[in-house]
């Protein structure tokens, strides 16, 4: 029964990189660096496309029975969270965005 961290890395990645923007980094080398967004974006959409892709790897191979049902779960509910952060990161973007907007110039 083999689980797949990688929702929880990228809860750990977004955390470590907030935590360098604000300068509350582990180390202070890490702290004086730039954040890039669109690196942090785009590492962000490949760790979620990573466990939606292994979801339906796990997904196929119960249907074969090569996988036990708890595998497919896990991997299915760690793809889900991994969505649902995306999409509430999208969320929050588009919401900062309409007030950006709103700002009288």
């Amino acid at each position: 029964m083999a689980i797949d961290p990688s929702g929880l890395q990228a809860y750990q990645a977004t955390l470590r990189a907030a935590q360098d923007a604000i300068g509350g980094g582990s180390n202070a080398a890490s702290a004086s660096e730039n954040v890039d967004f669109t690196g942090l974006v785009m590492d962000s959409i490949t760790q979620a496309q990573g466990a939606v892709q292994g979801a339906e790897q796990a997904s196929a191979a119960s249907v074969v029975g090569q996988a036990d049902l708890v595998d497919v779960v896990t991997a299915v509910s760690a793809a889900e969270v991994t969505l649902e952060t995306v999409v509430a990161v999208r969320d929050q973007v588009v919401k900062a965005y309409q007030e950006i907007l709103r700002m009288p110039i």
